[in-house]
């Protein structure tokens, strides 16, 4: 347990302070008053975490709040004990209940980052039907609305009439010429709840009433004229019932409100806590802090591996953060204690409250104003012995009352401490304090804990260069501008600086000249070796940030080329495949063409003149397709081709064969190697099969003299016989549309060879797909003339007529 006296000396209850500012409401600014730093591992864990989740949240939705929450708890409790809660209060609670309503939702995103708030968000109740009774009967100004109850509505509405019947009576009595002379003036006053009129004392026997007040002078009495009294009566017991209504109304209210008491404290205490979070997580927004990491393990790459406390960049919280200079600070390991020399007003104690105040902040869950990456033991006791402690009333010198602190903190020194001593041995005779302090520093070693000192004693500075895990540290002084920097440097002791000043300040020369002459010679030389440890220090320093500087170009640099490469890559990556989406589609187009080149080739007669003619198209539609150019690294893309399938017989163009599917023989007009198909003529028609559906029955002569001997000029005399029982009408209902081409083709073609002049194809009506289906086939089949739908005799629309070509 950390003592209160420790938290003054190190300002805690000023960062208290400034964290209150950023609470919301009383029950979250009490626990801001109670904040303590803890001990316990697990709890400054979760509270760091909290922090971070809270500031996650309101980084991301600016809206979070606890909106209109109250602290209601002793409303709530007086209900539970059976009290009757004010109007004023049954609405804050739905205020309240809302608030925290609203803020449940918020904090429950589904959202990994706000996960550690999740606990304390469940704990809110959602009772929104208490909330919506109230509102019901609660109006937004803490009154009881008309609508509480169709009694308090009745009462109301009496009470308006007997009202306006009351004034009207009155305002007959003070317009009247009879009560002119009677009345001090023509005015309606109340006096004790009743409504009465100024009359003049000498004429009060003129208006016969109940005199209920007076003037100071006595010359006007308040009277409530005779008139009057039922209508003031029935107006008063109207207003007593709506009272009696009002309270029925709000104890109703109240035990509705006790019987859920446990579920609204609670949650009050929940959104305490969550606005506590909140405030931590502004006040580190305000700090520019982040979570330090508390017993974490170094990085590889650090270098100190073995520090404890690993402050980066770090600014006192009080101070102005913009005006502050950031220090780093390391402890622990092979450094267990550091003693800071150097010039007065140079920073040296407030790097030790800085140290001291980061271990404070952290172990109550709060983010410390340092760089990410920072490191914090868990302390079990933190002590400080800083300023100038002098008691009056005890008697006590400067140097009694340290010693007397210091006394009290090395009895109860353990090893998990951290110790912190300003002006260690001060305030009694050099000689003796340097002793006193080296006496100290090593029963300090003697315990193991952490500590830090600053000091004046030169003889420290070279106990500490000695001394296994005491080491040295300044803050650097500039004795040009006479000011200091309050750099914290680790690993140098500080130098006196006082010759260097004085000669600054205008100290005659011969002086100063006088003064270093009695300053012993070793005592020069180290002055002058830290002078120029100092120098060649701050030289290292620079060459170091330059390099840093260097290196952070250099990594831009980096970062852009492969930001450069990957967008290359990416636009590479886009182009290979606009290239493939080009090629796609010309082939696509080359197909089409090549369907459109077989349709014509089943409808026109076949010559020489225009297979070449085709031939040359086709090439010219080749010729089209482009290749694309080669990028870089990438290799040439290859045009996919369309598979040849193997013809399973060497046929010829003027070869006889048989074509298994129609079970006829014909002569070979023409070979598609590419499609594997074949043109064949069969009687007075040709077909376009596969080469796998033919049979090689007799080799024919030349190709030409076979395509000659089927040209157009010449007629078959003999065809083949039509094949037997072909029907006039096809029912195609329930036919799959994948089935129609096939089958209504064979069909065709069997018609026609049967001399069919037409033919019916029914295929009902149904959805239109199947006779679409049908009619585009016959639309560019060559053995149909045209088509119709059936008349109405016939079928209608579910029917088609297909006349059959004569050719």
């Amino acid at each position: 347990m950390i003592s209160e006296v420790v938290l003054q000396t190190l300002e805690f209850d000023k960062v208290r302070d400034q964290l209150a500012r950023h609470a919301a409401f009383s029950a979250s600014r009490e626990l801001v008053a109670q904040l303590h730093p803890s001990t316990d591992g697990q709890w400054i864990l979760q509270a760091q975490i909290r922090t971070s989740a809270a500031r996650a949240l309101i980084e991301s939705f600016a809206d979070v709040s606890i909106g209109g929450a109250r602290d209601v708890r002793p409303a709530v409790e007086h209900a539970r004990r059976g009290g009757i809660l004010e109007a004023s209060r049954v609405q804050e609670i739905a205020s309240t209940l809302a608030a925290m309503r609203r803020l449940r939702g918020q904090v429950l995103r589904n959202h990994p980052d706000f996960v550690p708030l999740h606990p304390l968000a469940e704990q809110l109740p959602n009772l929104a039907t208490l909330e919506h009774e109230i509102e019901r009967t609660i109006g937004p100004d803490g009154e009881v609305l008309d609508s509480a109850s169709a009694e308090l509505g009745r009462l109301r509405s009496a009470i308006r009439v007997a009202f306006n019947r009351l004034q009207e009576r009155l305002q007959a009595i003070i317009n009247s010429s009879q009560y002119a002379d009677v009345l001090q003036e023509p005015i309606i006053t109340v006096r004790d709840g009743r409504y009465v009129v100024p009359v003049k004392a000498p004429q009060r026997r003129a208006l016969r009433g109940i005199v209920h007040d007076q003037s100071s002078s006595g010359a006007t009495l308040y009277i409530e004229p005779l008139a009057t009294v039922e209508l003031n009566n029935q107006w008063r017991e109207l207003q007593l019932a709506e009272r009696e209504e009002i309270q029925r109304i709000l104890a109703a209210l109240s035990g509705k409100i006790a019987s859920e008491g446990m579920p609204i404290i609670l949650g009050v205490e929940a959104t305490a806590e969550l606005d506590l979070a909140f405030a931590k997580a502004k006040y580190s927004i305000s700090l520019r802090a982040s979570q330090p990491l508390i017993n974490a393990p170094a990085p590889a790459d650090d270098l100190h591996p073995e520090s404890t406390v690993s402050l980066l960049k770090a600014r006192h919280p009080l101070l102005n953060q913009d005006l502050v200079v950031p220090t780093d600070v390391w402890l622990g390991g092979p450094t267990q204690m550091i003693i800071i020399t150097g010039p007065n007003t140079g920073g040296k104690t407030v790097a030790l409250k800085t140290v001291g105040l980061m271990a404070l902040m952290a172990q109550a869950g709060l983010h410390i104003p340092a760089h990410q990456g920072s490191r914090l033991p868990i302390f079990g006791k933190i002590f400080a012995d800083i300023g100038d402690e002098q008691s009056i009333e005890q008697s006590l010198s400067t140097f009694s009352s340290h010693m007397t602190n210091i006394i009290q903190i090395l009895d109860r020194v353990t090893p998990d401490s951290l110790v912190l001593f300003d002006e260690l041995g001060a305030g009694t005779d050099p000689v003796e304090g340097a002793a006193l302090a080296r006496a100290i520093i090593e029963r300090l070693l003697n315990v193991g804990c952490l500590a830090m000192a600053t000091s004046h004693y030169a003889e420290l500075k070279a106990f500490a260069y000695s001394t296994d895990g005491v080491e040295n540290a300044s803050v650097e002084f500039d004795v040009e501008t006479l000011s200091p920097t309050y750099r914290l440097s680790i690993g140098l002791p500080g130098r006196s600086n006082a010759l260097a000043i004085a000669e600054r300040l205008g100290l005659k020369r011969d002086l100063i000249e006088r003064a270093r002459a009695t300053i012993s010679r070793d005592n020069v030389q180290v002055e002058d070796l830290l002078a120029a440890i100092h120098r060649e220090r701050s030289t290292a320093e620079s060459e170091a940030a330059r390099a840093l500087e260097l290196r952070e170009d250099a990594e831009l640099v980096r970062d852009r080329l492969s930001r450069e490469l990957y967008e290359f890559e990416q636009d590479r990556e886009q182009q290979l495949a606009s290239y493939q989406r080009q090629l796609d589609e010309e082939l696509r187009e080359v197909r089409a063409e090549l369907r459109r080149l077989r349709d014509e080739f089943r409808s026109v007669s076949v010559s020489r003149q225009w297979m070449e003619q085709a031939e040359q198209r086709l090439n010219r539609v080749t010729e089209r397709v482009p290749q694309p150019p080669i990028p870089p690294k990438a290799t040439t893309p290859v045009v996919p081709k369309v598979a040849i399938a193997p013809a399973p017989r060497t046929i010829q163009v003027g070869d006889q064969v048989f074509v298994s599917s129609v079970k006829l023989s014909g002569v070979v007009l023409d070979l598609d190697e590419e499609a594997s198909e074949a043109e064949v003529q069969l009687g007075g028609f040709r077909l376009r099969v596969d080469l796998r559906e033919l049979r090689l029955e007799k080799a024919g002569t030349a190709p030409t003299q076979a395509v000659q001997k089927y040209m157009p000029a010449q007629r078959m005399i003999n065809t083949p016989p039509p094949p037997p029982n072909v029907s006039m009408q096809l029912d195609m209902r329930g036919w799959r549309a994948s089935d129609v081409e096939n089958q209504l083709d064979h069909y065709l073609n069997d018609a026609y060879l049967a001399n069919l002049s037409e033919v019916r194809l029914v295929h009902g009506k149904g959805t239109g797909a199947l006779r679409q289906v049908v009619r585009t086939l016959l639309k560019r089949h060559p053995l149909v003339e045209s088509y119709n739908s059936g008349s109405q005799g016939e079928g209608g629309d579910g029917v088609t007529i297909a006349k059959m070509s004569t050719r």
